[in-house]
């Protein structure tokens, strides 16, 4: 027997040596007290109970003595903006004799199997590329002939195949943003051909769930785009196949909430981005200044050229120019990166990924900021106007060649060079 009922060590004795004089036939009564005691203890979070059993022992000196030499009983909830929830406990921590000792984490390899023959490709290009014009039309129709799948292109890339021939009728496309929004519910995979800005454009236009995407590297760096053009025949028959191993790329949702708003509520339309939002003092020659705000603790003023609020897939792109470190895409954060701050001691921070972070434009400011959303809709942050942003529910999951560390190793090795040297000479002096 368990004592978690805040009772005294004396009153836990006398309820032994109570239970003792008990006759069998109640012990079925006292069993039920007991789940009914479990029951209304942990209705959240993790009891120690749960998994903290004694067996009976003969002797009531001995049991007396293991009651009083047992650790302490508690309890673990998750906390996150005022809601309790226990959905990620058995994720997290395990316990043993209770001891917390992590278990399973979240941000495990993950890999894709599908229930399922996928039946719709969406094909997202590159503009202004005859190259990747010609591969698009010949991926097209080997996936429609080989493959017998239902194709979705842009508008644009539907102009380009009908002028190309007649024959890639069967194409299909949107006509306005109503579909645009129902695409996730018709798609089963999205190829890209481009480099990491296709990617981030393809993810631009889900603003709700996103379906696998497969980017194939017709770009300059690549840190998103693992595979190669010329073996897409094998890599999309792998891929249709499965299983595969996919990166979920976690998103920020921002909302611009302007100074004349009644409520926090009262926001324009959210905006998802993949990489980074920018938040930076525009063409004026006065600093920026910046009051940054993590839930609702006040982190610190940044007076400089202005901010970065990055995802982990965004810490190998602006990020990083601005001296933020590079980190792992499946690493759940949201970087804090000053832009040449006026001081020599602010650092870049990681913060983690269930905060909300509010950066707002004091009334003294001498001039307005601006914001951009992965490079692009730039909006003006007038005095008193503030930007709020947190982790969406929505991430991003990328096919991976290999797997997501093997993928982003070789990105930074190839795409950066990073910590390329030429190896110390073996024929020097060395210690005796």
């Amino acid at each position: 027997m368990t004592c978690i009922t805040g009772k005294s060590p004396g009153d836990c004795n006398g309820d032994i040596n109570a239970q003792r004089m008990e006759n069998s036939t109640n012990q079925p009564m006292l069993r039920n007290e007991a789940n009914e005691q479990s029951e209304n203890c942990c209705t959240n979070g993790l009891c120690s109970h749960e998994i903290l059993h004694d067996g009976e022992t003969d002797s009531h000196a001995k049991a007396v003595q293991n009651k009083m030499m047992r650790k302490a009983s508690f309890k673990l909830s998750w906390w996150c903006k005022g809601d309790i929830s226990d959905q990620h406990k058995h994720d997290i921590v395990s316990f043993e004799r209770g001891n917390i000792t992590a278990a399973g984490r979240s941000s495990k390899q993950i890999s894709l199997k599908w229930e399922s023959n996928p039946q719709t490709v969406l094909v997202m290009t590159k503009p202004n590329s005859t190259t990747i014009q010609i591969l698009c039309a010949e991926m097209i129709r080997w996936m429609k002939e080989h493959k017998k799948l239902n194709i979705y292109v842009e508008p644009r890339v539907m102009g380009e195949l009908l002028s190309e021939s007649s024959y890639f009728n069967f194409v299909q496309t949107w006509k306005d943003e109503k579909e645009i929004l129902s695409l996730h519910t018709k798609v089963d995979l999205v190829v890209t051909l481009g480099g990491d800005g296709t990617v981030l454009w393809a993810a631009s236009m889900f603003k709700g769930p996103v379906p696998p995407i497969v980017s194939f590297s017709l770009g300059s760096l690549g840190f998103m785009t693992p595979f190669h053009s010329e073996q897409y025949r094998d890599c999309l028959d792998s891929i249709l196949k499965g299983p595969i191993s996919i990166t979920l790329r976690h998103r920020m949702q921002c909302h611009v909430i302007r100074d004349a708003a009644k409520n926090e509520y009262e926001t324009e339309e959210p905006i998802l981005v993949l990489n980074e939002v920018t938040i930076d003092r525009g063409i004026s020659s006065f600093l920026a200044n910046l009051e940054c705000y993590c839930d609702n603790s006040f982190v610190t003023r940044v007076q400089g050229d202005g901010l970065i609020l990055s995802t982990t897939s965004g810490s190998t792109a602006y990020s990083l120019g601005a001296g933020g470190s590079m980190v792992h895409p499946q690493v759940p954060g949201i970087l804090f990166t000053p832009i040449c701050p006026h001081s020599l001691s602010f650092r870049p921070l990681i913060l983690p990924e269930h905060v909300t972070i509010r950066v707002q434009v004091p009334f003294n400011s001498r001039s307005p900021a601006w914001a951009s959303f992965d490079g692009k809709d730039r909006k003006q942050l007038a005095a008193g106007d503030a930007l709020v942003c947190s982790m969406a529910p929505w991430p991003v999951p990328t096919a991976c060649q290999i797997d997501s560390t093997n993928d982003f190793l070789r990105s930074i090795h190839d795409g950066l060079h990073w910590n390329l040297r030429k190896t110390q000479s073996v024929d020097g002096p060395q210690d005796l």
